[in-house]
């Protein structure tokens, strides 16, 4: 069996790992650069690799293809191994076969590395033995390879779920949905949501769904569609007889006739976004039967996800956060929304169609100065320059910050929140979270 890979990142290494090791002949076929630790893991390996083109008569005589998940369906590579009728499969749907592990898939528009993250700090925390990976950390065929999990938690894009037939979680979450990557769904809000549900597509009534009972995108898709999982909602306004809610300030959770209580102070997660997190996160350790004792500990000292509304210092009581993990408007609305002080807000970079009326209320009621860092920042200033009483332009990280230093007093916040991708100014969005830390490092 003849198998390509379509991308020799961390999703086509560790599936040419694993098909390796499975008896395939392997063949990695990048339309760009490989890196060089990559590279060498082939080499090692012994598995054939191109790069910077794809020779078409070493991939259409493929019986099966691994695609990326950045690749898009529309690329002229794909669109001829559709044609010739060859399956192209996430990571996800080649590598789940190989193990039985319980498998936690977690998706949605914003919140799902949080959810994921703490989801396996859970899990871990009770002794399980316990995989994280999917769209963060080591690649789950990789994993498959060399590892023996009895379970993994899995963060899934809309992308990696796009090329799944029969993959199917256990446990799946939506945490939400909000427009995203629309240019890879023809501009169509319903293709979108459609590609997260294909989360729960193949679920049985074995199997569960837990949802975010609150997001209009998840209601309206469940007028017309249903799903054989049993449903766990979660809500902030609503309470449920099975489902997870607040109340009187305190976490409640009922699933399967157990109930589990937590004042929500203890939560070592702040903002009303992440209590739907926890919720999600708690959910699942409810049905993987963890103890409440270990539950309780590990909410109360999970230390959050790196550049997502990440605390990184206080200098002259004026807090510094980095939220680079913001690449679109509701995540941004999410920062805002839990800010509870003066705020001095930095935005801006690569717009995937942002409509940033959205919002308005927080600008109106939270933000006293803007830093529009990016190359054009034309819309930002169009919506939000009558708004504020400071509007600034910078195209460098440090000069961002120190301009942030200039314009806040005692007790208010300097929030990087961009809102855009990253790709005008910085390599990533890790890299602008780096670059901002370290900026206001040398204050």
């Amino acid at each position: 069996m003849r198998l390509v890979i379509l991308g020799g990142g961390e999703s086509g290494v560790g599936t040419a790992i694993l098909g390796k090791k499975k008896g395939y002949e392997v063949f990695v076929s990048d339309f760009g650069k490989i890196k060089g630790n990559y590279k060498e893991v082939l080499i090692i390996n012994g598995i054939a690799w191109e790069e910077e083109k794809h020779t078409e008569d070493l991939i259409l005589n493929a019986d099966v293809v691994m695609k990326s998940p950045g690749i898009p369906d529309k690329s002229p590579i794909v669109k001829k191994l559709i044609e010739k009728g060859i399956p192209v499969l996430s990571e996800m749907e080649f590598a789940a076969p190989f193990t039985d592990a319980t498998i936690i898939g977690i998706t949605g528009s914003n919140g799902k590395t949080t959810t994921t993250m703490l989801t396996h700090h859970l899990l871990k925390s009770a002794g399980l033995n316990v995989g994280l990976g999917g769209n963060i950390g080591k690649s789950f065929a990789w994993q498959i390879a060399d590892n023996k999990y009895d379970s993994y938690v899995l963060e899934l894009s809309s992308f990696q779920l796009d090329g799944i037939l029969n993959f199917k979680p256990h446990i799946a979450i939506i945490t939400n949905i909000s427009p995203d990557h629309l240019d890879r769904y023809d501009y169509k809000y319903e293709n979108y949501i459609d590609a997260k549900f294909r989360i729960t597509m193949n679920q049985t009534e074995e199997d569960y769904l837990i949802y975010d009972a609150d997001d209009e995108a998840i209601a309206e898709w469940f007028k017309t569609h249903t799903t054989k999982a049993k449903l766990i909602p979660f809500s902030l306004t609503k309470t449920f007889s099975e489902g997870a809610y607040i109340k009187n300030n305190k976490m409640e959770i009922s699933i399967n006739q157990e109930e589990f209580t937590m004042d929500t102070e203890y939560i070592a997660l702040e903002g009303k976004h992440n209590m739907k997190n926890a919720m999600a996160a708690t959910s699942v350790a409810k049905l993987m039967q963890i103890r409440k004792s270990t539950i309780r500990e590990s909410l109360s000292n999970f230390q959050g996800v790196e550049h997502r509304l990440e605390k990184v210092l206080k200098i002259q009581n004026v807090q510094y956060i980095n939220d680079s993990k913001a690449t679109n408007v509701n995540a941004t609305f999410f920062a805002l929304d839990s800010m509870n002080t003066p705020t001095v807000w930095i935005v801006g970079g690569v717009d995937k169609g942002n409509d940033y009326n959205e919002l308005m209320s927080l600008v109106r009621e939270k933000v006293k100065a803007i830093i529009c860092l990016g190359v054009d920042n034309k819309k930002i200033i169009d919506v939000f320059g009558n708004v504020v009483d400071m509007m600034i332009e910078v195209d460098n990280m440090n000069d961002a910050v120190k301009m942030a230093q200039r314009l806040s007093e005692k007790g208010d916040t300097v929030l990087l929140s961009p809102a855009c991708a990253s790709f005008d100014l910085f390599e990533s969005y890790e890299d602008r979270g780096k670059q901002f830390k370290q900026a206001v490092k040398n204050l």
